[in-house]
């Protein structure tokens, strides 16, 4: 079913949106959720919070992109059940793991949180990515926005392992200098 007819559905209040939704995307979400989470059960979960955060948000929100949309719904809610896992201390993800890589790139302590819009922040992220080739762009973002392993993310681009995290290296050592040219960045 096309993406228009499914919110068409949304806004029509029908059930079947939410069956279709999971049809079309569940895989698709249930593979980001499981990236940040690591574990099947809460993926599952935050899943079906996805699909009732979409029951919720649609209308008023008319989507121009039902898969991205989505996907972040997921990526939001998936966050939320890692923080409240972490304080229970259960075992690391990719996500943490994925997520201590990029520490380098941010200042130490509270100060980028404290002192930085985090608009401005992203902005300033975005506007890097845009100087990176197709490939080394779509490496960091299967890596750090959909929190794939270094092997997926790698397989995703067609290179080997290596190369990928080689590339990634280069990639956050950019991104730290040109954070440190913007001012985002204090040692």
């Amino acid at each position: 079913m096309e993406d228009e007819r499914i919110i068409d559905l949304y806004w029509q209040r029908k059930e079947e949106a939410v069956h279709e939704t999971e049809r079309k995307f569940g895989h698709y979400l249930t593979k980001i959720a499981y990236n940040i989470l690591a574990d099947w059960e809460d993926s599952a979960e935050s899943v079906n919070d996805v699909y009732l955060a979409a029951w919720n948000s649609i209308p008023p929100q008319r989507p121009v992109c039902l898969s991205a949309y989505l996907g972040q719904i997921t990526r939001r809610i998936s966050i939320d059940i890692y923080r409240k896992r972490k304080r229970m201390k259960r075992p690391r993800t990719e996500y943490a793991v994925s997520l201590s890589e990029l520490e380098d790139c941010l200042s130490a302590g509270d100060t980028t949180q404290q002192h930085v819009d985090l608009h401005l922040l992203a902005k300033a992220v975005n506007d890097y990515l845009r100087t990176l080739s197709v490939e080394a762009r779509d490496l960091f973002i299967g890596r750090y926005y959909f929190a794939d392993s270094v092997r997926n993310a790698a397989e995703y681009c067609g290179m080997s392992e290596s190369k990928a995290k080689s590339m990634l290296y280069r990639t956050r050592q950019g991104l730290k200098k040109h954070l440190e040219k913007e001012g985002f960045y204090e040692e």
